[in-house]
């Protein structure tokens, strides 16, 4: 890490959307991941954020994003604390606004997993601490910055790679993957069927952050736009909340499915198949493709906590 790195402050900033970040902020909290990985593959835990007590709200299940939060406060000294949808009242007896502003008394710190990206705005508005967004209807921040110290770790760099995002385009994840993509230089394409493209005005403004970068975003519906990707990735056809629309998603998506053809089809045996999990293997991907040497998936995984403990040491530690 630089010491112009070293330099940067981001101490008391939300993390709701790779928008609100630079891409010398986004760099410097990959760099501070891989060092509190290094750190913690030594046995050396912290103190950077000792004394502080973080608020984790949930209201969709986790794995990873929760596990990550909760080993990463502790090793770092702070004291999670898990508030799931039937805890408090948030949005129901009572408003969110007011819910962040008790919260933001008692806590140090917020996490929110859930639906609305609106309230995880209204949380870091007026609870007057640092909000983290685990994941919303429409961004998912630190999962992409767990595939970015993946892919650095993988080939050394980001810049210039060809990502291919594969299946639902205007998810949460093909939205962050754009975002993400756009400021790092990353040149990005989205296969998807067309009634599943992302919006025209994230599209137009990551287009805009291209322009600083040189990278490219395509967005198509045919999967030869695979070729010479250096990774692909996919998620689930139905997110938390659509599961009435199972069927029918499967029937549309099935011919986008991450299988050994379409692997074939980049032209490299150098690809790599990426996945934020959980999967639903035999729909968005084979069990071979997920279970090859090709597969980073659980190195992926892994990074969650790494980058998202970067995100809370470089926002609420003392560093």
């Amino acid at each position: 890490m630089s010491q112009e790195e070293k330099d940067m402050t981001l101490k008391g900033r939300s993390f709701l959307t790779l928008k609100d970040f630079t891409a010398e902020e986004i760099d410097y909290l990959l760099d501070l991941a891989a060092e509190l990985k290094k750190k913690k593959k030594a046995g050396i835990i912290g103190e950077t954020m000792k004394g502080k007590n973080v608020a984790l709200i949930f209201e969709k299940p986790s794995t990873r994003t929760r596990c990550a939060f909760t080993i990463g406060c502790i090793d770092e000294g702070a004291h999670p604390e898990y508030l799931g949808k039937d805890d408090i009242q948030l949005g129901h007896k009572e408003s969110v606004e007011d819910t962040a502003r008790v919260l933001g008394r008692m806590f140090d710190a917020i996490e929110f997993r859930g639906f609305k990206h609106e309230n995880v705005e209204k949380l870091a508005k007026y609870s007057g601490v640092p909000v983290w967004n685990g994941l919303t209807d429409d961004y998912h921040p630190t999962q992409i910055l767990a595939d970015f110290l993946t892919l650095k770790e993988h080939f050394g760099h980001l810049k210039g790679l060809k990502l291919v995002f594969v299946g639902d385009g205007r998810n949460n994840m093909a939205n962050s993957l754009m975002i993400g993509s756009a400021k790092m230089g990353v040149n990005f394409t989205i296969i998807a069927p067309k009634v599943l493209w992302p919006k025209e005005d994230l599209v137009e403004l990551c287009k805009e952050y291209t322009k600083e970068t040189g990278s490219e975003i395509v967005i198509t519906e045919d999967i030869k736009a695979v070729e010479g990707a250096d990774a692909i990735y996919t998620d689930v056809w139905c997110s938390m909340g659509e599961e009435d629309k199972a069927s029918e998603r499967v029937a549309l998506l099935k011919p986008y499915q991450v299988n050994k053809a379409m692997m074939d089809m980049t032209g490299k045996d150098t690809t790599i198949f990426l996945h934020c999990l959980p999967a639903v293997k035999g729909n968005e991907v084979t069990e071979d493709v997920f279970e090859s040497p090709n597969s980073l998936v659980f190195d992926e995984a892994e990074n969650r906590l790494h980058s998202i403990k970067a995100v809370m040491v470089a926002t609420l530690g003392n560093i």
